[in-house]
């Protein structure tokens, strides 16, 4: 029997819902077929036309004048933070830290109990944004998940009683905490009026196309207008009216089915939900996750959630708008007209690209808080001469009964339109000099050897030019006429991860990568005020084979106008390193450790005999200036 322990989200779908094996591509179409030649026949194309560090080179004149201002680190396999000569580090906030005076410390043999982490900051930190007000100071984190052998201490792994429920369920959702610094030293305020968690139990509201329809009613929620609960926010956004964006990722490992004979429907495996979740046992104490009771909850899951880090007694907000699907982040830009345009990623193999358009535009000072209620939905149409196009979703382009309906079952409704298949999409980040977006596409073992889970094909083509792509690369586009409501756009492949220190094929990656700032799985994407671009790294790190070199996830900083690209930070063991903001005066980054130790193998960050517990880190300058 396989250990799901061991398994990552994605594996996890793939034992419980199976693909059918294309290995023989001709089980695929006849164009994926001649895609496929043309990556195999064709190199003598190159990729050099597709990529920028490949067409402009890295010249010496480039190097002399680079904005990277910082020397780069090498990769290690440390228990520890690593930055570059001067600069600091310091742990802010980590999984169990008391919010509140009334919180009990962390206590690293029980590793808590529900109470205490009701009133502590969540697990598995992810996207954040950091919020200025009157001076003060407020951190909104995501809390994606929760690793079962940790929080639970020495067990299988395994809840055992319903306070280990009721735990689980309060280390997911969200932390807003307020932040003070004195002396250069980032500290939580305890017990302030913004300090706040928001969890697998607290109330929300569904809003948008999809509110009210009978795919979203229950026994417990008739209406279809309010549900319980946010869990596995990945990435985020954040508006121009000062909202925080969380965004829903792997919801359907919640879901379980006590009746083992019941027939999960296409839609809901559609998504990944199937008889068995992935160990939380959630199911166990609350009927809502048990798919043969409630089939429909699932449906009231994979959504944006929309929080007022500053009204710690509003309701977030479901913006069906916007898709259901595996939410990884939610970049926000403005057109030239005003409109809102969030451009949205589908974090699974063989999934899509999504852009919204508001229907409303933006007021400076107006009244702008339902700008996501309404609006359009596109899905990405990637084309081999480096063109490509939104498409539509509406019920005229995909063939379904309603607005609502493609809001619930998005994921349908770019597969009836013949939208792009991409290389897990994972965080958008727009260039804030220009009209010029990122998207990392972190790694796709399937590529070229499965459909993905709808049964469309993954041909190896355009902006996913590798088979079985272990490396993951970084797709940019740039919208027509600069305007992001263009329906058209131009695209390039910004760089292709790689090993140049064990292959001398496609996988040594594009010419703007070395063995000196290697990495692989580009996760997340975040500009800094300069217009650089830090990516964030979730692979492979065991260091060996393919890997053999790259150490462990670490932060790299690149100028999109050169390709340049610099390794700035390496986390510890069995981490991920995610989420990024700063703070107003652009002296302090934040940044997220995310799982450390998910194997067993790291005490990070306090060290011999302690849990391993995620955190957020600040990192600043030793003399003081400015990173961002």
């Amino acid at each position: 029997m396989t250990d799901t322990r061991e398994l990552s989200f994605d594996e996890f779908d793939e034992l419980q819902n199976p693909r059918e094996d294309a290995t023989d591509f001709e089980k695929l179409t006849d164009a994926a077929l001649a895609r496929r030649g043309f990556m195999k026949g064709g190199l003598a194309l190159g990729l050099g036309s597709l990529v920028l560090g490949a067409s402009m080179g890295l010249s010496r004149d480039a190097m002399a004048t680079s904005r990277l201002a910082f020397k780069a680190i090498s990769t290690n396999t440390k228990d520890t933070i690593t930055v570059p000569e001067g600069y600091n580090w310091q742990v802010v906030v980590r999984w169990g830290d008391p919010l509140w005076s009334k919180g009990t410390s962390f206590d690293h043999t029980t590793r808590g109990t529900g109470e205490s982490q009701e009133l502590a900051f969540g697990d598995n930190n992810d996207g954040m944004a950091l919020f200025t007000h009157e001076g003060r100071n407020i951190l909104v984190v995501n809390n994606e998940y929760t690793n079962r052998k940790i929080i639970y201490g020495a067990t299988d792994g395994k809840p055992e009683t319903a306070d280990d429920i009721r735990k689980g369920k309060a280390a997911h959702g969200l932390s807003v905490v307020e932040l003070s610094s004195k002396d250069g030293y980032w500290s939580v305020v305890r017990d302030s009026n913004y300090n706040r968690r928001i969890t697998a139990d607290s109330p929300m509201e569904i809003t948008g196309p999809a509110r009210g329809h009978d795919l979203l009613k229950t026994a417990a929620d008739p209406t279809g207008t309010k549900s319980l609960g946010t869990w596995n926010n990945c990435g985020n956004g954040r508006t121009p009216w000062g909202t925080y964006l969380a965004c829903e990722e792997n919801f359907n490992g919640y879901f379980a089915s006590s009746d083992e004979n019941y027939e999960i429907s296409p839609e809901l495996k559609r998504y990944g939900v199937g008889h068995k979740d992935w160990g939380y046992g959630w199911s166990k104490e609350d009927a809502r996750f048990d798919v043969s009771k409630n089939p429909n909850e699932a449906n009231r899951a994979g959504y944006i959630v929309e929080i007022d880090p500053l009204d710690p007694t509003s309701t977030p907000k479901k913006r069906t708008a916007l898709g259901r699907f595996k939410h990884e982040n939610a970049e926000v830009v403005l057109a030239k007209n005003g409109q809102v345009v969030v451009y949205l990623g589908d974090d699974e193999r063989g999934e899509f690209l999504y852009r919204f358009v508001s229907s409303g535009t933006y007021v400076q000072g107006g009244e702008n808080r339902d700008l996501l209620e309404n609006g359009t939905l596109y899905v990405a149409k990637f084309h081999e001469d480096q063109k490509g196009e939104w498409l539509k979703l509406t019920p005229e382009t995909t063939g379904m009964k309603s607005q609502a309906e493609i809001c619930v079952h998005t994921r349908m409704a770019a597969s009836a339109v013949g939208a792009t298949t991409m290389d897990r999409p994972e965080w958008v980040a727009s260039n804030p000099h220009k009209a010029e977006v990122y998207c990392a596409l972190t790694n796709n073992k399937n590529r070229g050897v499965k459909p993905n889970k709808g049964g469309d094909a993954t041909p190896v083509d355009g902006p996913n030019p590798r088979e079985k792509n272990l490396y993951g690369q970084i797709v940019r586009w740039q919208p027509a006429g600069g305007d992001h409501v263009s329906d058209a756009f131009t695209w390039n492949l910004f760089a292709m991860a790689g090993n140049p220190a064990v292959h001398q094929d496609l996988n040594k990656g594009s010419a703007n990568i070395t063995t000196e700032n290697m990495f692989n799985s580009p996760d997340g994407l975040v500009f800094d005020s300069k217009g650089l671009l830090w990516i964030q790294t979730d692979g492979n790190y065991s260091n060996a084979k393919d890997f053999e070199g790259q150490g462990n996830n670490q932060m790299l900083c690149a100028d999109p106008e050169t390709g340049e690209i610099k390794r700035f930070l390496v986390g510890p063991k069995e981490c991920e390193i995610t989420g990024a903001t700063w703070s107003a005066d652009k002296r302090t980054m934040f940044i997220g450790v995310q799982h450390p130790g998910e194997k067993g193998n790291s005490q990070f960050p306090d060290g011999e005999g302690s849990a391993p517990r995620s955190a957020v880190i600040a990192i600043t300058k030793k003399d003081g200036s400015i990173i961002g």
